[in-house]
């Protein structure tokens, strides 16, 4: 993965992925409803991900600059999954499972579901 994400960036990521291209002004209307930050927080976070290279900019319009993702919600959460284990649980899976079925008391149904999704695998 390029970099890692903020959480705060995370939330104007998923409003590019729902949007697929946006004004900063748009984002900043989705986005303070959710949050209390004000404008100039969100554009900052904008600004952030584009020299990260999450998000382009198109500044073709000169009175407003069109945002839009450089990589899908699909490809970030596998590349976050991917890191996520890598650094947590040197890359193994099934020292992840492990770990969340020890620590989580599991149901039947829940046990039975994931040696179902096994089977298929």
């Amino acid at each position: 993965m390029k970099q890692n994400i903020s959480e705060a960036e995370l939330e104007v990521m998923k409003v590019l992925w729902q949007m697929k291209n946006a004004t900063s002004a748009e984002i900043i209307e989705v986005l303070k409803d959710k949050s209390d930050w004000k404008p100039k927080t969100i554009q900052t976070l904008i600004t952030r991900l584009v020299s990260k290279e999450f998000v382009q900019v198109d500044k073709g319009n000169k009175k407003s600059y069109i945002y839009s993702p450089t990589i899908s919600e699909d490809e970030y959460k596998d590349e976050a999954s991917k890191s996520f284990l890598e650094k947590l649980y040197s890359g193994s899976i099934n020292k992840m499972v492990l770990s969340f079925v020890k620590g989580n008391k599991l149901s039947k149904s829940e046990i039975q579901e994931l040696k179902d999704m096994l089977k298929d695998e």
